[in-house]
């Protein structure tokens, strides 16, 4: 059960869930979701007959469901919304990564990937104005030392004077400036190996897999994983030239480059911008294993699963699309935050293209958190497909349908969508049952070795 008290109308609802004779159907439907927040309420048959002889193998129907409804998990990856969905999210991001830095057989990568060029690095968004910080030595520039759960970290030192335009413009053409640099990076790489672009076509291929993540100055900054593969990509040897030297100064130099800016076209009020990375770039080469050190595959994988069920809510902001500014104060969203999503609000009709004002629940950002290039490694569409072919093979072997044949089974199904969620004493339940699941999780993973602590996510 929850910590907190629940209110009258809250535990009364609990109470009738809990009371009702098919209890225990609900709360199987909810520990399959993995105690999903918001479930997807689905209504319908499936129906499975054998070709030949039109013997009816199966049949399932919602109708004797609770409800007349069977709940699915809602998928959502953001940690905010449901943390059960953000779990195997973050799972199947790990495994994304760390194919690409360690191989996977199972997903025909091989191990042979370790001894490739790779690099850790974070690009950072530049600077719009100043903020209070916690400097490694010395104060804040206000005169104070701040803790490190302190509100005003990351917020404007004089409000007047930061450019919060400026901010909400550079996050929104984020996703332009990363394009960009991939771009000037394999060139600068060809340079370094004294190769035009074409004949780098013929002997290397650059892969990345990515994560963005807001500071809490609401400033976006990348952390990519970016390797050099053989011209096939991770199953062929890469070239003898390409180092972690020649990579790291390659991007030091593709970062740096003018061509990796993006510009911004006047309007109104508004000046020309052109953005670029900000100074603050960091490059390290990654390690099968470290000693401390060294930053490691297992590091790298788990930092970038982290992030990737994160979005812009440590700022203070809201998880999901905003209607009118009104809202801001129902959620008490912070003076700075609120800010930016002002200027998102001022500088929509400005840039109309843009949809500033849609994207304004995320400072501007309307790309994708987490991205890879085609050969990095597998993809989160493969690997939820890996698991749903082993949820189904158990389905067949429960229902005895191991003996029949694939081809010669007829399946028939209609499902409707008919609504999500929980209701209020519902959703009680579904947290209580998420938490068990979560410390089950816990409980296995001290029991293994810290390698596999993310490794329950995928099947």
């Amino acid at each position: 059960m929850p910590e907190q008290l629940l209110d009258p109308a809250t535990l009364g609802d609990l109470l009738r869930v809990a009371s009702a004779d098919d209890y225990h159907r609900w709360e199987d439907q909810i520990r399959r979701t993995g105690g999903c927040a918001d479930p997807i309420h689905l209504t319908g048959w499936t129906l499975h007959k054998d070709k030949t002889t039109g013997q009816v193998l199966y049949h399932y129907s919602t109708e004797n469901e609770p409800g007349g409804r069977l709940r699915i998990a809602c998928g959502n990856r953001r940690a905010s919304r449901c943390p059960s969905c953000a779990w195997t999210y973050a799972g199947d991001t790990y495994h994304l990564i760390r194919a690409g830095l360690a191989g996977d057989d199972r997903r025909a990568i091989p191990a042979a990937v370790r001894d490739h060029p790779r690099v850790f690095a974070t690009l950072t968004a530049p600077s719009f104005g100043r903020v209070h910080n916690r400097p490694d030595r010395g104060t804040c520039r206000c005169g104070t030392h701040h803790a490190a759960d302190d509100p005003a970290l990351g917020t404007a030192l004089d409000p007047a004077t930061y450019d919060y335009a400026g901010a909400v413009l550079f996050n929104n053409h984020a996703g332009q400036l990363w394009q960009r640099f991939t771009t000037r990076l394999r060139r600068e790489i060809g340079a370094r190996a004294g190769l035009s672009r074409r004949e780098l076509q013929s002997n290397a291929r650059v892969s990345y897999g990515k994560v963005a993540e807001f500071q809490k100055r609401g400033a976006l900054h990348f952390h990519a994983v970016i390797r050099i593969d053989g011209p096939e990509g991770p199953g062929t040897p890469s070239p003898a030239w390409a180092t972690v030297d020649l990579l790291t100064d390659a991007i030091r130099a593709a970062a740096a480059h003018s061509y990796t800016s993006v510009s911004v076209p006047a309007a109104e009020d508004q000046p020309t911008r052109t953005f670029r990375w900000g100074t603050q770039l960091d490059v390290r080469p990654i390690k099968a294993f470290g000693d401390g050190s060294d930053i490691t595959e297992q590091a790298v994988a788990s930092y970038v699963a982290k992030y990737a069920t994160k979005a812009a809510e440590n700022t203070g902001t809201l998880d999901r699309r905003i209607g009118e500014l009104s809202e801001l104060d129902r959620h008490q969203i912070p003076d700075h935050t609120r800010r930016l999503i002002k200027a998102c609000k001022e500088l929509d009709p400005l840039y109309p293209d843009r949809r500033l004002w849609a994207w304004a629940h995320m400072l501007g950002f309307r790309g994708h958190f987490s991205t890879k290039s085609r050969r990095y490694s597998t993809t989160l569409g493969a690997l939820r497909q890996e698991r749903a072919d082993y949820r189904a093979a158990q389905e067949h072997t429960a229902l005895g349908l191991d003996d029949q044949e694939p081809d010669t089974v007829l399946v028939l199904a209609d499902w409707q969508y008919a609504g999500h969620g929980h209701t209020p004493g519902e959703s009680a339940l579904a947290a209580t049952i998420a938490r068990d699941l979560q410390l089950n999780r816990e409980i296995a993973r001290e029991e293994r070795p810290a390698a596999f602590s993310m490794e329950g996510a995928a099947a």
